[in-house]
């Protein structure tokens, strides 16, 4: 009598075979399916030298001026549907070298409205004459309701400016310098008043500038800055004007 066993009974036809159940390796079995099962085609690459190199994203170019936000606000116009809602921005920029701009657009968010203005203060620069660190000689500029005075200052001095015009002055690349806003407290009128300042220097002015950093690599004498300014006296301080209240004549009234 044969000794019970776990059979497995193939049929292949009529005839009956009986085999006993074997144990296959799970390495052995991957194996075997691997190798029944077509091979993976791998890419192609080039071992040997030659052949385009591999493209490198191209750095961003650096920009040469510098940004500083003056005034940013939210404007409405009003429509026959409804109220229209944008962004103003007051941008200033420069290169700290003698070159600075103001640009002011609007634009439907915030982001918009700063790249418009900055690229309308690129169109805008304006050269400004340095002598030594500081301005030719004093400047006072009217516009619109601002009032600015620009006075030269010794070296080691600091900019001494408030608001909108430290800003400018800075961008400009001015170190040494006194301002002073006598008008009102407008930014943006503040800044086109600054920037107009700076851009009304006397001619003779401009040209001894032109002339010493020309000359200035063959060791030519000190800039004068007694030939550049506008007069040989002393210019009296701006003083804003005081309204005085009108004299009733008496006389008239009483004729009346």
């Amino acid at each position: 009598m044969m000794e019970e066993k776990d059979i497995k009974i193939e049929e292949a036809g009529n005839a009956t075979v009986e085999t006993e159940p074997t144990v296959v390796d799970s390495s052995v079995a991957k194996k075997a399916v691997d190798q029944a099962l077509p091979a993976k085609k791998m890419p192609f690459r080039k071992t040997g030298g030659g052949g385009r190199p591999p493209r490198r994203r191209a750095d961003k170019p650096s920009d040469e001026f510098e940004q500083k936000i003056v005034d940013l606000a939210r404007v409405t116009r009003v429509m026959a549907g409804g109220k229209r809602m944008k962004f103003r921005a007051c941008m200033v920029i420069g290169d700290k070298n003698g070159r600075v701009g103001v640009g002011l657009a609007k634009g439907a968010d915030v982001s918009m409205a700063i790249s418009k203005s900055v690229t309308k203060a690129k169109k805008n620069i304006v050269s400004v004459p340095l002598v030594d660190g500081t301005i030719p000689h004093e400047v006072y500029i009217k516009n619109k309701s601002a009032r600015i005075m620009l006075r030269p200052a010794k070296k080691g001095s600091g900019i001494k400016a408030g608001g909108v015009v430290r800003i400018v002055l800075e961008l400009a690349g001015i170190r040494d310098v006194v301002a002073k806003i006598f008008g009102a407290s407008n930014k943006i009128n503040n800044a086109n008043a600054t920037i107009l300042a700076l851009t009304s220097f006397v001619p003779a002015a401009k040209e001894s500038v032109r002339r010493r950093t020309g000359l200035a690599n063959n060791s030519q004498p000190k800039f004068d800055q007694g030939a550049v300014k506008p007069r040989d006296d002393k210019r009296p301080a701006y003083r804003p004007k005081k309204f005085e209240a009108k004299k009733t004549d008496n006389n008239k009234e009483a004729n009346k």
